[in-house]
């Protein structure tokens, strides 16, 4: 650590930083940002920088507010949009109460809590999300009443000096500038619709980079005149926003859901892990989508998953199994497909690891697989072949938080409590809109 702090004090020096921003995330994981000067980086390794905690959503209670931000060295990145002209850094932060104890609704903590119990079993969490986001003109709705796409390409389509072809270059560029590596980006299927894939790294370094993937695609946006959204359903009638995430377990370097001539290559282990998110994932899809608009998404079809099953290469599924590359233990993966791209990684990673250890600790059972495209299915079918629907609304998705002690346990008190509480508001506030759709079809008919 010490070396590390070394290593920044010195850059800072060396490439004439004027500013360098710490990073945080409230529980809803809005990003929050504080610009320190560069005589007082060193002082806020050795002491932190306090803040308000109760200033910030769901942090503290006002009795206690009091919080320091602690910068992590490890995560100290210059930031390549601000170019020569002032240069500026930033750093991920730990946050702590005055005492030195870690702050219990930190989101990150709540994700390094999970992983140190995943390490204590030899677990390391890796994963590998798949990003999509929509390119919108404005942020402006546009003379339909409905959000205006940069272009009606569709998925894969190659788009020569296009905005999206452009955007995406100039974007994985930055991205690489920065340390975050990028697998591959295309156009997805709904118009204006991107795609971007990072490398597989642990779920910490991951979050990390999501939080920063966020922000360098809005600057490209801006940058270029365009207004970039990662809300789940921008769209009516075309494909939401995911964030497919891929996920294994290793133990040291072997790959800890990889057997060789098993069934798909697919250990004991995976398939536990698979059971238990399987067994929990009603109750963690308020964290995993966490809005309104997000249930718009699941349960619109164009392959968002509404049902929990699991299958190979089943892209109808909740949960795919990627085809198995030969002689590549180490590519032996499962994807998450409910996830969407506006959900707080730090709490959604920390229950979908919570979720996939509870299988392993209590042997849970993985049902059979869904060969068939569960969509094409009616409800007769799905209901005898055990394939249990997700929740249908944020209202629905509480529900079933709110009685699971997994979700509870893993977030810890306060950021359940202030999750939920959040999140009921959010859904009073939306049951109370009179919307477009009733006005449409109701105003003049009764």
């Amino acid at each position: 650590m010490d070396k590390q702090r070394d290593f920044v004090l010195r850059t800072i020096e060396e490439r004439g930083v004027k500013f360098v921003r710490l990073w945080f995330t409230d529980v809803t994981g809005t990003l929050k940002s504080v610009a320190l000067a560069p005589a007082e980086v060193e002082g806020a390794f050795a002491e932190g920088l306090g803040f308000d905690g109760s200033a910030i959503e769901g942090l503290t209670r006002t009795y206690e507010s009091d919080l320091l931000a602690q910068p992590d060295p490890s995560t100290f990145q210059i930031l390549p949009w601000r170019g020569e002209i002032d240069p500026t850094a930033r750093m991920f932060c730990d946050l702590t109460t005055p005492d030195g104890q870690p702050a219990v609704a930190d989101p990150r903590h709540v994700l390094k809590r999970t992983l140190a119990k995943a390490a204590d079993r030899g677990f390391t969490f890796y994963t590998h999300p798949e990003v999509e986001f929509y390119l919108l003109k404005s942020s402006r709705l546009g003379a339909n009443g409905q959000p205006e796409p940069v272009d009606s390409a569709g998925y894969f389509d190659n788009v020569p000096g296009g905005t999206a072809h452009d955007f995406r270059r100039r974007s994985v560029r930055m991205l690489e500038d920065i340390g975050i590596s990028v697998e591959y980006s295309h156009h997805e299927g709904g118009p204006g619709q991107n795609e971007i894939d990072l490398r597989y790294a642990d779920a910490l370094a991951t979050a990390d980079n999501i939080m920063t993937f966020r922000t360098v695609i809005k600057e490209v946006a801006i940058e270029q005149g365009v207004y970039a959204t990662f809300m789940p359903k921008p769209l009516s009638g075309q494909p939401g926003s995911g964030m497919h995430t891929h996920m294994s377990l290793f133990e040291g370097d072997s790959n800890a859901f990889y057997e060789e001539g098993a069934e798909y290559q697919l250990s004991r282990v995976g398939r536990q892990f698979i059971a238990g998110l399987l067994k929990h994932a009603n109750e963690i899809t308020a964290v995993t989508n966490q809005f309104v608009n997000s249930y718009k998404r699941l349960w619109g079809g164009d392959e968002a998953p509404s049902f929990i099953c699991w299958g190979r290469s089943n892209r109808s599924a909740l949960i795919r199994i990627p085809l198995y590359k030969p002689n590549k233990s180490q590519s032996t993966r499962i994807e998450y497909r409910a996830l969407d791209s506006a959900a707080n990684p730090y709490l959604a990673y920390s229950l979908m690891l919570a979720a996939g250890l509870k299988g392993i600790e209590e042997g849970y059972e993985l049902p059979p697989e869904a060969e068939d495209n569960v969509w094409s299915l009616t409800e007769t079918e799905r209901r005898a072949l055990g394939y249990a629907p997700l929740p249908a609304s944020l209202d629905h998705a509480l529900e079933y938080m709110a009685e699971s002690e997994l979700v509870a346990e893993t977030l810890g008190e306060q950021v359940f409590q202030y999750f939920l509480n959040n999140k009921r508001k959010e859904w009073a506030d939306y049951r109370a809109q009179v919307t477009p759709f009733e006005l449409n079809t109701n105003l003049e008919m009764l």
